[in-house]
């Protein structure tokens, strides 16, 4: 089956779904938008980095908190190991969390494109939500939000060397945007 998570997920996300046996599909952030693309795909479980769990199964695909609890704890009913030693197996990657650097409504989306235009010309990127870039041991998601004057920032890499190197050169490029604010 395929499971959808938006683009500030972890790579440890779609590694996770593959050496489960599911199919990874990457998609936008928002509620609507994801519920909107499980509906198309007929996805049984979408994620969002936020916590927000969709459901397809039994019902109309919803987004529950004490469902996806009692999912948990039935899982761990099942097992012989805490929730502890079972996350421990997950792929574990050095990340930010959500960097919100403001940006006019009215630039953001313009801002973004710019950038996507400048990391395309050097690096490997997605443009699902944004622009993520790819790099050797890592990426970064620069997206306009949805609700905010603000562009996201989310950066990740295999570890903190590596994550460092990232952040340096993605706020290089961003210092070239003085309708973006940083706050380093």
């Amino acid at each position: 089956s395929e499971i959808i998570f938006d683009v500030k997920c972890s790579k440890a996300v779609p590694e996770s779904i593959t050496a489960m046996g599911g199919l990874p599909l990457e998609y936008k952030t928002g509620h609507s938008l994801i519920k909107a693309k499980m509906h198309e795909m007929k996805a049984l479980l979408a994620g969002e980095m936020s916590g927000h769990i969709y459901f397809g199964e039994n019902y109309f695909s919803f987004d529950d908190a004490i469902y996806a609890a009692c999912k948990l704890a039935e899982i761990l009913s099942r097992e012989n190991k805490t929730a502890s030693e079972i996350l421990a197996e997950f792929p574990h990657y050095y990340s930010s969390p959500e960097i919100r650097l403001d940006c006019e409504d009215g630039r953001k989306f313009n801002a973004v494109e710019k950038l996507k235009v400048l990391f395309s010309e050097k690096y490997k990127i997605s443009d699902i939500d944004g622009v993520k870039v790819f790099f050797e041991n890592g990426w970064a998601l620069l997206r306009a939000s949805n609700t905010q004057p603000k562009i996201i920032l989310r950066m990740e890499a295999g570890n903190k060397q590596e994550f460092e190197k990232i952040r340096e050169m993605v706020y290089s490029r961003l210092r070239l945007f003085p309708e973006i604010s940083i706050n380093e």
